[in-house]
């Protein structure tokens, strides 16, 4: 019939306008701010430094546990260079105990930043992940939107609360590396323990001569040396 395709869009117009009075899911708003819709587990907005939380009553735990060791593989990687690292001169233990430097200074300019995630995927440490955060509009233009890294610093639980599924999958790369650290040094320890124990026990004190073996004693008929 004409224009029964027409009749047809009509009628869904009208379902759905009827609907949203009495069905939350034909609801085409929300009363934003005071209701927000769940962002997707996927959505992206800007960068953040992941720590790992040692000791939530210290105020510095944020910095002890950073994972981030100054590599500036980001710094070099960000297309619209936004990224500023400074490295320290000291050294602090990563997760599995090796010293590392850690950044003195590390900054993200998100006026400049365009979100495209390329320093989450070059990071071999697994320091800086994408935030979901969007309300960040500010009236000033420079330094409130210069991040430095206590702002961007958030705790390894707010990962899990933000992107559960890439942080679980995270969490259990970064516990095999460890336990591969941890059995390859005590095999180190347990060889250097061996070693140890088949040493001698009394070695000849230093200087001293090495004892002289006796000689033979001649046969009868041999010249006397």
């Amino acid at each position: 019939m004409l224009g029964e395709g027409i009749l047809k869009g009509l009628a869904e117009t009208a379902r759905n306008f009827a609907g949203s009075f009495v069905s939350k899911e034909r609801m085409t708003t929300v009363e934003y701010p005071e209701e927000r819709l769940p962002l997707p587990e996927a959505s992206r907005n800007f960068p953040f430094l992941v720590y790992d939380a040692r000791n939530p009553s210290d105020p510095d735990d944020w910095e002890k546990g950073l994972r981030c060791v100054a590599c500036q593989i980001c710094e070099k990687e960000c297309p619209p260079k936004c990224i500023y690292i400074e490295k320290s001169k000291d050294k602090k233990p990563d997760y599995v105990g090796k010293p590392q430097i850690y950044p003195a200074k590390f900054d993200i300019d998100i006026s400049v930043c365009m979100s495209c995630q390329i320093c989450v995927e070059v990071c071999p440490f697994e320091a800086i992940k994408m935030n979901t955060e969007f309300e960040l509009a500010t009236d000033d233009r420079f330094g409130g939107l210069l991040l430095d890294r206590h702002q961007l610093a958030r705790s390894n639980e707010y990962y899990h609360e933000i992107h559960p599924t890439e942080a679980a999958d995270v969490d259990a790369r970064l516990a095999g590396e460890k336990a591969k650290a941890e059995a390859k040094a005590k095999a180190a320890a347990d060889v250097a323990a061996a070693k140890a124990a088949a040493a001698p026990t009394n070695p000849p004190a230093a200087g001293s001569a090495p004892a002289m073996k006796p000689l033979a004693k001649p046969t009868e008929g041999e010249p006397k040396a």
